[in-house]
């Protein structure tokens, strides 16, 4: 063979070696919990060729040549790789895995609030999350209700709306209560008639967590969510695990509690029961004559069902039935001492009974179908010394949505059909309307991941109502990740709220004197939040610091007024309601040690009363600290503390501040804790 031809060959082999094209992939998993990472920014350094994992944690390479290369695998809040490999590999499936940065610090905590269960702290809008830990500590403190739980959460404050029955509702940004949706397992569960009794009919031990949403979010969830979501989540069998509590609670407030709860799955079938009363006997704290606590009975009964046909599916359905006797008002009456003076009560007796079902069908690793629905029968009777009413409130709710994950998109939307149907009881001398309404609404949401530090949440809902029209709720958030340390949120949107011809702040006594008008206009909002947060470990120390700023703004409030004899009326307000303020929230934990110190700043206005501006009971200033220290796993002990500023009342007089404080000391002996 000639040389020439010899070196012509050599060049070909050469240059068909040298620009050989590989197609590459490989898998991006969690060290510890074995999940693959979506969003995994994977570079291979000497080509400078850079892509992300898609929603199977796979990074795919096309076009890279023969040889060494070296591939650089970065993550927010893990530790950043370098890998090297020799190609051509074949068909080999690899995987690689990616250990949390040391200041990764919380478990993961998974919210459903979202729609997209998605991590906290991957999502654009801020969801707080009170903690099975904390639903369960609260149960050995305060197991009749979650008033208290929540009243520790910065930006919330547990609001009493009735001095002598104790009902209270609770107020999210200075807002209240009526403009906070309260949800059970992303189903609505209070309004109208049966607005009052929300957050105290919800006993602790039957809970798993609570999420928490501040701001708009009618995007998500309809009408009445103005000032945000409060959503509990139930707790669910585990395989193979059952569990049993049973608490038994007695208090020198006169206070007793009795509650079980039982949960078992086996195979494709699981359960859990939860039953319980509480009796509160009336008490005057401060001796004037009339009770600051009401005499209390109340019963709880709530089954749940769990099917798993296979690993994908999953279809629940339950019943929980509520009664309560509630009855507050001079000591004398409650003691059946009534005289020609004393005669001053209110009793209400109410009996709801909420059946609910949902089926959930995951697809595939991507895509899930949920089908949820829930019906409420409210019965609710009230009696005064001057006014009596009995009526019935029956609600229903049902929604079908889809989820879809791509490579930078988790999509949802979907539908969901909803009404309220209020009826009175005949003979009956008020002047309340019987009233059916309607919503159908369509809602659709986009959590973009522009990069892996950029996160971006777009969301459109529709709603139609039979008695108050049309609604377009567009909302928009957006995530940044600095760095390991800190993240910021901005987010906005639009809401309203349907009127109602029940309100808190008028008594029960007064309900003969309210007039209900039909020509009122629906609520409508604006609001926006933006918030940035640090999180750091020194030394064995977990810092979080959270600074949040907020403002909503109602147009065209609906308020109720006395004129003449004392009849009451309702009407939209011409000017607007406002609420801006800013919250602070710190955080430390050092092994057994925590600390936590919060305030609240919040100035609430309403800009139509130009003589009482201030909304009334809404507290200017809210401290609250808490320090908790666990000595041994049988022993814990903590104390907490509050502060809460001056308040205005309705004629502009200014209520005194005041501290509440408390310690607590829990002792386990075997399977039994002592609070």
């Amino acid at each position: 063979m000639k040389l020439k031809s010899i070196i012509i060959i050599i060049l070909f082999l050469f240059s068909k070696q040298l620009f050989s094209q590989n197609k590459f992939n490989f898998y991006v998993k969690d060290s510890v919990q074995n999940q693959n990472l979506i969003g995994v920014t994977a570079t291979v350094i000497s080509k400078k060729i850079t892509t992300i994992s898609n929603s199977n944690g796979m990074v795919n390479f096309t076009n890279l040549p023969n040889g060494n290369i070296k591939i650089s695998l970065s993550y927010v809040g893990y530790i950043t790789k370098l890998v090297n490999f020799n190609l051509p590999l074949g068909d080999t499936s690899i995987i690689i895995t990616l250990e949390q940065a040391a200041d990764k610090i919380e478990e993961e905590v998974i919210v459903t609030s979202s729609r997209t269960n998605s991590r906290i702290e991957d999502l654009p809008t801020k969801v707080e999350v009170i903690g099975s830990e904390e639903v369960g500590e609260e149960n050995g403190i305060k197991p009749g209700n979650i008033a208290s739980l929540l009243g520790d959460v910065a930006g919330i404050q547990i609001q009493q709306s009735s001095a002598t029955t104790a009902n209270a509702d609770a107020r999210v940004q200075g807002l209240p209560g009526k403009y906070t949706q309260i949800l059970r397992d992303g189903l609505p569960l209070f309004g109208g008639y049966s607005g009052s009794f929300s957050i105290l009919q919800i006993p602790p031990s039957d809970l798993k967590q609570i999420e928490i949403i501040k701001g708009a979010t009618s995007t998500l969830y309809g009408g009445g969510a103005i000032a945000g979501i409060i959503n509990l989540v139930s707790k669910s069998p585990k395989l193979n695990k059952p569990e049993h509590a049973i608490t038994i609670n007695q208090s020198t407030l006169k206070e007793s509690n009795l509650n079980f709860y039982f949960a078992n799955r086996k195979n494709n079938v699981g359960y859990t029961l939860f039953s319980g009363s509480t009796y509160q006997k009336q008490v005057d704290v401060n001796n004037d004559g009339l009770s600051d606590v009401p005499n209390l009975k109340t019963y709880f009964f709530h089954p749940k069902l769990f099917y798993y046909p296979n690993k994908n599916k999953t279809f629940t359905v339950g019943y929980n039935l509520t009664y309560e006797n509630r009855k507050g008002g001079d000591m004398q009456v409650l003691q059946n001492k009534s005289t020609s003076i004393h005669q001053f009560f209110i009793k209400n007796t109410s009996v709801r009974n909420n059946i609910d079902a949902t089926f959930e069908n995951k697809i595939n690793q991507n895509d899930r179908l949920t089908v949820k629905g829930t019906s409420s029968f409210f019965n609710r009777k009230i009696a005064t010394n001057i006014f009596g009413m009995n009526a019935k409130q029956t609600s229903y709710f049902t929604e079908i949505s889809y989820l879809k994950k791509l490579l930078k998109h988790n999509i949802v939307g979907g539908v969901n059909f909803s009404g309220e149907v209020f009826t009175k009881t005949l003979p009956d001398s008020s002047n309340y309307a019987n009233t059916n309404q309607q919503t159908i609404g369509s809602f659709i949401q986009d959590d973009y991941k522009i990069n892996s530090k950029l996160t971006a949440q777009a969301g459109f809902r529709f709603d139609h109502t039979n008695l108050y029209g049309n609604f377009a709720l567009p909302r928009l958030s957006v995530l940044y990740k600095i760095n390991t340390n800190f993240t910021t949120r901005l987010g906005g949107g639009l809401g309203y709220k349907t009127p109602s011809q029940f309100a808190t702040e008028v008594d029960e006594r007064d309900y003969g004197k309210v007039y209900p008008s039909t020509l009122i206009n629906a609520e409508k909002s604006k609001g926006i939040n933006w918030d940035i947060n640090f999180k750091k470990v020194n030394n064995g120390w977990h810092y979080t610091i959270n600074q949040m700023f907020y403002i909503t703004e109602i147009t065209e409030p609906v308020i109720f007024a006395t004129y003449g004899l004392g009849n009451i009326y309702n009407f939209n307000a011409s000017k607007p309601t406002n609420s801006k303020g800013f919250e602070t929230y710190i955080a430390a934990t050092h092994n057994e040690l925590e600390m936590y110190f919060g305030y609240t700043y919040t100035n609430a206005k309403q800009l139509y009363n130009t003589k009482y501006p201030n909304v009334s009971l809404s507290a200017r200033n809210k401290f609250a600290t808490v320090i908790a220290y666990e000595f041994t796993d049988d022993f814990r002990a903590g104390i907490e503390a509050a502060y809460t500023g001056k308040q205005f009342l309705d004629d502009g007089s200014k209520t005194k501040p005041y501290l509440f404080a408390a310690a607590m000391i829990r002792y386990n002996i075997n399977n039994t804790s002592l609070v």
